[in-house]
């Protein structure tokens, strides 16, 4: 994989910007009413919905990194089981919760099997909460590092998964987009004293229609001027989940837990 310096990068796809038009089609999808939004009203019933992941040989006297999984569009808390094995099956404890959208059964969403992750602010409310019943549940059953929280998610729950790191750096150790651009709707850089700390992972594959090289472009550009320490690394098109992209994941949160995070850097 070759890698080149954040600026390299930005010089190369500048062009792309000035004569693309922004593709905010992904993030209209996330735009949604929150009339169809199943509120749950207890912990409880959160920790219902989220799926968790014991790392293989697991020794209860060792304090794991913990890796929060946020679903695609189409997806539920499962989807955890296929990504895992494919990230490590021994390095990480992990939780899913559910997307806070319902899809295909408007009226009885409680019948849904495939569900999203929307920015309207009721939305993003629940996700917080969410995610912050999935850390208590992976404690419960667990003993957790919490200093090495890591938040990662997929196509809606990785644009899900930058909002709420963002907006609460100080409880996550990095945070992980898989072909998830930056929020539009709200301010994520809001927090950009306590964010600039938080280091970013960005995985693309190339051609991706919903996350296109001129957004790319455009997020990149965006964090190198606030400051940010961002990875981005690109992939051949049709390679979304690839086994290599999951399994650099890894590589990536082992490298910032050993302290091995350098300078912004974009590999392809």
């Amino acid at each position: 994989m070759n890698r080149l310096s954040s600026s390299v990068m930005l010089e190369e796809m500048n062009a792309m910007v000035s004569d693309s038009q922004d593709t905010d089609d992904y993030l209209e999808e996330s735009s949604v009413p929150n009339a169809v939004l199943d509120r749950l009203s207890t912990p409880a019933d959160q920790a219902e919905i989220c799926s968790i992941f014991t790392p293989l040989h697991y020794e209860p006297n060792y304090a794991y990194p913990l890796l929060i999984w946020l679903h695609g569009k189409g997806e539920n808390e499962h989807h955890l089981r296929q990504v895992m094995p494919k990230i490590s099956m021994r390095n990480y404890a992990a939780v899913a919760p559910r997307g806070t959208l319902p899809l295909g059964h408007e009226r009885l969403p409680q019948l849904s099997d495939a569900f999203t992750w929307s920015l309207s602010d009721t939305h993003t409310s629940e996700a917080m909460d969410r995610v912050c019943a999935a850390i208590e549940r992976a404690e419960q059953r667990f003993r957790i590092d919490r200093s090495r929280i890591f938040l990662a998610g997929s196509g809606t729950g990785g644009t899900m998964a930058l909002q709420i790191g963002m907006t609460l750096p100080e409880h996550f150790s990095g945070i992980i987009s898989v072909g998830g651009p930056l929020p539009r709707q709200d301010t994520p850089l809001a927090h950009l004293t306590t964010s600039r700390r938080l280091p970013l992972l960005l995985t693309v594959d190339r051609h991706n229609k919903k996350y296109p090289d001129a957004l790319v472009c455009k997020d990149l550009r965006l964090l190198h001027i606030a400051g940010m320490t961002v990875t981005l690394r690109q992939y051949p098109a049709g390679d979304a989940l690839s086994g290599s992209m999951l399994s650099d994941i890894d590589q990536w949160i082992m490298e910032v837990i050993a302290g091995e995070q350098r300078s912004p850097i974009v590999g392809g």
